[in-house]
């Protein structure tokens, strides 16, 4: 029989990702031993076509217009809150508030004071919160973080983080709520897809203290609900380099970091990637090939790029062999179980989901993004 502790999830926002966890619960069997049983149990959305969709799913028991009734259920053990980031900061404020352990959706507020607020409520709360971004659990890419952490790099050189899609490249896309700085924000695409590229970075310690941004709106206009043009105003894409202090040793000197977050890059289809490059080795993975992982190193004189096949190795352990390969439902699956082992205090030394803390260091980089694209010069990181 199993010892695993139920957990009873209640959604607000049932989009996209609301849905996708709920195919998350339906899979749990997956994982070996794992201490947390979730179901998905309650949802809340003001859109009634978008609450219909839970009714195939057998365990959710309340459907809700407004997320009030969700933060206030204390039948309800956790919070998965996916809305749009201008409802971030009293959502997430009062779920703290309320003692609710919640699972946030980036970028953790609409702006830096936002971020800031919200972060200062979890802090003097004892809720168990952490922000959601599923792409450094491939199996690659946990290869990729272990092996910097390492310190296999040497000094390191130079860092590159990259999220790239083209949902935007066609110019008939309706608008929508990422598209406007009321909904999205004035970061944009950074607040859209940057805690994505800032994850791995920031938990190996590579904070910047400088940023050079290049932020570009391709796309100033896209139809609105009746066909119209409407202001298209945010972000398209970002090109974010940055300056990193000595981080320990053998770095004893500052490198350079780059951030891309882009909605508009021609052959891309939704690529996360990382790469480090140091004296004495380097790494780098891409979900574009996803199951492989390449490694440098100088040997014997020469200078050589070897390519790994890490297989299906995940941070929590499941049913399926290692030679099986990795997919998006995977990546999802293994941040749920992150988050909800940290939560049960059994994830050990697994990786973990982006902490608050994080989502605030990224917040401050983006906003320094913003006032380096205004200048026109590298802009300190406060």
């Amino acid at each position: 029989m199993s010892t695993a502790a139920p957990v009873r999830i209640g959604v607000v926002g049932c989009g996209l990702m609301g849905r996708e966890l709920a195919a998350v619960c339906g899979r749990w069997s997956q994982l070996i031993d794992h201490p947390s049983a979730p179901q998905v149990v309650a949802v809340a959305d003001p859109n009634p076509a978008a609450r219909e969709w839970f009714r195939r799913v057998s365990t959710v028991e309340t459907f809700a217009d407004d997320w009030r009734p969700l933060v206030d259920d204390a039948g309800i053990d956790v919070l998965y809150l996916a809305v749009p980031h201008n409802l971030h900061e009293e959502l997430y404020v009062a779920a703290a508030q309320g003692g609710r352990d919640y699972l946030g959706e980036k970028p953790f507020g609409i702006d830096l004071a936002s971020a800031e607020r919200i972060v200062a409520a979890v802090d003097a709360s004892d809720s168990f919160v952490r922000v959601s971004s599923e792409f450094p659990f491939f199996p690659g890419a946990l290869r990729a973080h272990a092996y910097a952490a390492s310190g296999a790099l040497g000094e390191i050189l130079d860092v590159r983080s990259q999220f790239a899609h083209s949902s935007d490249i066609d110019r008939g896309k309706g608008i929508n709520w990422k598209r406007r700085v009321e909904t999205c924000g004035e970061i944009g695409v950074m607040g859209d897809l940057g805690v994505h590229v800032a994850h791995v970075p920031l938990r190996l310690g590579y904070r910047p203290e400088t940023v050079y941004a290049m932020l570009d709106n391709v796309v100033t206009e896209r139809p609105g609900p009746d066909g119209s043009p409407v202001e298209c105003d945010t972000w398209d894409n970002a090109l974010l380099a940055c300056r990193v202090p000595p981080t320990s040793e053998p770095t004893a000197r500052q490198f350079s970091m780059l951030w891309e977050t882009r909605r508009i890059a021609p052959g891309q289809t939704n690529s996360w990637s990382f790469e480090a490059l140091g004296m004495d080795g380097g790494v780098r993975f891409s979900t574009r090939q996803p199951t492989t992982l390449q490694r440098f190193a100088r040997r014997d004189g020469e200078q050589l790029w070897e390519e790994v096949q890490p297989g299906n190795v995940s941070a929590w352990p499941s049913i399926s062999g290692g030679i099986f390969e990795f997919g998006f439902s995977d990546a999802l699956l293994q941040m749920w179980a992150s988050y909800l082992a940290e939560r049960a205090g059994s994830l050990g030394d697994r990786f973990g989901t982006v902490t608050p803390q994080e989502a605030l260091d990224a917040h401050r980089v983006f906003d320094a993004a913003l006032r380096s694209n205004t200048s026109g010069r590298a802009e300190p990181i406060d």
